[in-house]
């Protein structure tokens, strides 16, 4: 049988679930979309330019990055770590042109990730604040306080 998870042990019956980030959802998917992009672009970047494994070894580091980055993108420095590493998708760019065009579309895609996953956070929150607040003015029949 599969090691359960803290959240899995603690859990007891009537518990709330715990609202996750749609910010981090966004922000994580991006990421790991851009990982595979820098794999693809350094086997593309091998096989044109002369077989160099310099290409491989750089786009597997900056690929380990994102992924890396996903775990992180909770915390504060999260989103500035993000948006290095958007910097250094478009400094690819030097090495293939083309790179330019990919690395703005991904950093685009990455502030309307980041933009509306919080936008989407602050509703959620909002509305289990004015759920809670009716769920404290109308309790169910039957229960007592």
């Amino acid at each position: 049988m599969a090691k359960l998870t803290r959240a899995q042990r603690e859990w007891r019956p009537g518990m709330p679930k715990k609202q996750r980030s749609t910010r981090a959802l966004f922000a994580s998917t991006m990421l790991a979309l851009e990982a595979f992009v820098v794999l693809f672009a350094g086997l593309g970047l091998f096989g044109l330019h002369g077989k160099n494994p310099l290409y491989l070894v750089v786009t597997v580091v900056l690929a380990a990055l994102f992924i890396g980055t996903c775990a992180i993108v909770t915390r504060k420095a999260g989103p500035a770590v993000g948006w290095v590493l958007q910097l250094l998708l478009v400094a690819g760019g030097f090495w293939e042109p083309l790179m330019i065009f990919v690395g703005v579309l991904f950093a685009i895609a990455w502030w309307y990730a980041l933009n509306a996953g919080g936008r989407i956070d602050r509703e959620n929150r909002a509305r289990a604040r004015q759920q809670a607040a009716w769920d404290a003015e109308h309790p169910e029949p039957g229960t007592v306080d």
